[in-house]
């Protein structure tokens, strides 16, 4: 089994129709009852969120008839689905709305992601801003690129690596235990600028485009970051867990960190004490 452009681009068009259809429609047109919490105060789910999977997932199944879907509701309701990753000949990841809790809050922050799988590695990766409607593509061994909405098309290098002292990036130290997230934070400031959007689908846009130079994560779900990784790796980056091991589909736990290249991932590693 394969997956080629013309697949990914369907992919692609069908992420971008719904976000038109279901996303912005509602964007900073919430009503009370169209937002709840999940696991904690800051977990938030929308409608948006709930009709946009379900729109995605339908014409998923649609397009590549008994492909596995994994969306970040569906999984939230059947955990069992993160175990079948691995195993099925074409699944696909979906996070309808990356950046909930900045959509809930009208900031014009926010992604709509999926993730192409074959017997559990990642072959296409599609990440859509719906507010400028651009999307990022990524495919396994061919490159990563940006096309917007004219279908102008360019292709994404990761940062120059620079000093640790010269890096800007991304850094989510949430879901840390204390004592890492103590080390981190003595860490950042060591750097010469770093941020958290509370949205990896625009972190790692970033970090693809060569506009920041690191991402440092500690809660991996699969569809929060399959996309993302995939799009820098294709983009010339490298990435590993904390402890130096290939990040693989089917972990939800640990860290990840995505630099330029392995010296400067070593580097951030030593920086920050992620080891």
């Amino acid at each position: 089994m394969s997956f080629d452009v013309s697949e990914l681009r369907e992919v692609a068009q069908l992420l971008r129709a719904t976000a038109r259809a279901e996303i912005m429609p509602r964007f900073r047109r919430l009503e009370p009852g169209d937002i709840r919490t999940k696991s904690s105060p800051t977990d938030l789910v929308t409608a948006a969120d709930e009709a946009a999977e379900r729109l995605i997932t339908q014409g998923l199944r649609r397009l590549f008839p008994g492909c596995l879907v994994v969306g970040e509701e569906a999984a939230a309701a059947d955990a069992t689905l993160l175990d079948q990753l691995a195993g099925a000949d074409l699944a696909f990841t979906v996070d309808p709305v990356d950046g909930t809790a900045n959509f809930a809050a009208g900031l014009p922050l926010f992604g709509v992601m999926a993730a192409a799988l074959i017997r559990g590695e990642v072959v296409g990766a599609v990440i859509h801003d719906p507010v400028v409607d651009e999307l990022s593509l990524a495919l396994a061994g061919q490159g990563a690129w940006r096309e917007t909405p004219d279908g102008d098309r360019s292709p994404l290098h990761v940062a120059a690596p620079a000093p640790t002292a010269q890096m800007t990036g991304s850094a989510s130290w949430r879901y840390m235990r204390p004592e890492m997230r103590a080390r981190v934070l003595h860490g950042l400031p060591q750097l010469a600028s770093s941020w958290d959007h509370r949205c990896a689908a625009h972190e790692y846009r970033m970090l693809a485009g060569g506009f920041s130079h690191l991402a440092v994560f500690n809660r991996l779900m699969p569809w929060d970051h399959l996309p993302g990784w995939l799009l820098h790796q294709e983009a010339g980056g490298f990435s590993a867990q904390f402890d130096g091991t290939p990040y693989r589909p089917g972990q939800v736990k640990g860290g990840l960190v995505c630099a330029p290249d392995e010296a400067s991932y070593a580097a951030l590693i030593e920086l920050l004490g992620l080891r």
